[in-house]
Order: C-alpha cells, then structure tokens, then sequence
C-alpha cells in the first residue's frame, strides 16, 4: 500500500479502483482534503477569486504585455503554505510528485510551444539544492527548455507587497525563443512580479507570448 508523502499513513485507495486505472494518491484522504482547488469566479487574467468573472484591479493596473494570463489551482491556504514550505525549503523534493497530474494536464491545456522554469540565483539554488520549478515539470514527465537566468537578489518572501510591486528586473534571457509561446510553471503566484518579469526576459528571447501555471494562488 502506498504512504502518504506528509504524514506517512496508507493512501487507501480501493483495489477496485486501481484495477480500472485510477492512480494512487500521493497523499491520504486527510491530507488531500485540506487542500483547496480554486473554484468560482475568478479573474481572467491571473486565477485570484472574484466575487464575479472579470479582471481584478491588480491585473488592469499592469497593462497590456506579451503575457497572456496564470492559471493557479490551489489556494495558498495554511495547509498548502505549510507543504510549499516543506517541498521547497526542507528540500523534500518527492512532493513534487503531488502535483504532477495537475501540472501535466494544465500543461497540455496551455498548448504551448516550449516550457520554462523560473530560475533561481546562483546563491538561492546552492542554499536550496534544486530548483523546485524545475522539480515541478520534471515530476510531471515534462520538459523545460533553459530560456533565461536569474541575477543575485533579495528573497521575495521577504518583500512587503509594495516592494514586491516595485522590485527591478532580475531575470535575463540566454536562450532563443523567436517567435514561440512560452509557458512558465512556479509554485505560487501572489502578485504577479516574478511572472511579469520572467515574461520581459521572454520578450527580450523572442518569445511572442507568455502563459502561467501555478500550483497556489495567495489572496494577497
């Protein structure tokens, strides 16, 4: 029987159901269930959950771009904060595998030309030991293609959301992406920086369009 990847108790999927094909959980019921998909009205551009569809406020203020929009599927809620915090700075690279069939199936959905990690700063993936934006399309048996990289700066987690708002450009691109659509896959989207930004460097690599996937969406 399969283990919980969070709390080590059995997945307890029915026989039954796995002679039809239906896979195993990564996680048991429990923990499974204290993880909210992203439902309702949301915004168009970014998943942030609305009172009704449209475009929020943060969305109308950046403007128009080559970035076409973040698709998120969970709520940044505690539990997701606390199995983010885990898979990415615990270095439990195995969570990855959570998310897997999300990823894959956002994926192919997107139907882009080529996937990018975001990339950490040299001193950030020493620290950490992998890149859990990489770790996130791996596990999902995807590709990513090394368009762009990342200067030395201050951690994001640290940024008040003004700061975040304002932060100077840190990525750059180093592969060619003339005329391709692009998405980028991340664990969180909370006030759209990071992906506007690694868009820019997108641009600056040829890229003609640029989408999100991104595994939790904070109310911030």
């Amino acid at each position: 029987m399969k283990q919980c990847l969070l709390c080590e108790n059995n997945t307890e999927m029915e026989t039954w159901l796995l002679f039809f094909g239906a896979k195993s959980s990564s996680l048991c019921p429990n923990c499974l269930g204290k993880l909210e998909k992203i439902t309702g009205p949301l915004c168009r551009i970014c998943s942030r959950p609305m009172k009704e569809e449209g475009i929020c406020s943060d969305c109308h203020s950046w403007g128009e771009s080559i970035y076409a929009g973040n698709r998120s599927l969970y709520l940044y809620n505690s539990a997701m904060q606390s199995l983010l915090a885990r898979f990415k700075y615990r270095g439990d690279y195995a969570l990855a595998a959570v998310f897997a069939d999300d990823v894959r199936r956002e994926a192919k959905e997107a139907e882009c030309d080529v996937i990018c990690a975001v990339p950490l700063s040299p001193s950030r993936l020493l620290e950490r030991r992998f890149n859990q934006s990489e770790a996130l399309i791996e596990s999902a048996g995807l590709t990513h293609t090394r368009l762009i990289g990342r200067y030395e700066s201050d951690k994001q987690a640290k940024k008040s959301r003004a700061e975040r708002l304002s932060a100077e450009q840190t990525f750059y691109p180093l592969g060619q992406a003339e005329g391709k659509s692009v998405l980028v896959i991340d664990d969180i989207y909370t006030t759209g920086t990071t992906v506007r930004r690694v868009a820019e460097a997108l641009k600056e690599a040829g890229a003609c369009t640029v989408k999100s996937v991104t595994i939790a969406r904070s109310g911030s």
